[in-house]
């Protein structure tokens, strides 16, 4: 199975059509902020123009999305927030909006709220042969949650959940000056910074081993 992963689309739908993979890729999954700060109509727009590209999609709401994104994803069937789905050997679980910020975006919960997302959803595919977690907030203190001005702003939750869990790959966001990848354990943690800067994921999985490829 083949699969592509971004996120950071704030609106930019030209830039989709940049990743060269999507038209072949067996499933698309999306790590958040499809809006800036926008609502279903805003949304609706994006998932369009994915759907112009992949027929399988799975869909976290980011920070900047408004909460009736949240309820325009799940009612389309395509949400992966709190919410976890075996496809082939490839358990795929996810976590969207991000810990609390300085700002009062639209979707963030505290650290316990975090905790008992990802174990909602982990719990959905925790007997799958790989185990893929897709967070909008990056984990704390890594490479992929560093400001630009040095500081992490990643979620503890999440960094505590990886190390008791220790999915295959977790694909992560938000933080656009944090495009790379770096590992917790045996986790291996990639952020493709914003869509707009030409970041994506490629993810290859055989029986044999589950493989990842930071693109751009």
């Amino acid at each position: 199975m083949d699969i592509v992963s971004f996120g950071d689309i704030h609106m930019d739908i030209k830039a989709i059509g940049a990743v060269e993979p999507l038209k072949r890729a067996d499933l698309v999954v999306v790590t958040g902020d499809l809006t800036n700060y926008g609502g279903r109509g805003d949304a609706l727009q994006v998932i369009d123009a994915l759907r112009l590209y992949s027929g399988q999609l799975l869909v976290l709401p980011g920070n900047l999305d408004q909460l009736e994104v949240l309820d325009f994803l799940e009612g389309e069937k395509i949400s992966l927030h709190g919410r976890g789905q075996i496809i082939n050997t490839v358990g795929i679980f996810g976590v969207g909006g991000s810990n609390i910020t300085p700002f009062n975006t639209p979707i963030e919960f505290t650290e316990q709220e975090l905790d008992g997302l990802l174990e909602t959803g982990y719990a959905q595919v925790a007997g799958a042969q790989y185990t893929i977690l897709v967070s909008h907030a990056p984990p704390f203190g890594t490479t992929t949650d560093v400001l630009a001005n040095g500081a992490h702003a990643g979620s503890p939750a999440v960094r505590a959940f990886i190390e008791k869990r220790q999915p295959d790959l977790c694909i992560t966001g938000h933080i656009h000056e944090a495009k790379g990848r770096d590992r917790i354990g045996r986790t291996e943690i990639i952020n493709p910074g914003m869509i707009g800067h030409g970041g994506w994921v490629e993810i290859s999985c055989t029986p044999e081993n589950l493989t990842a490829h930071l693109q751009g």
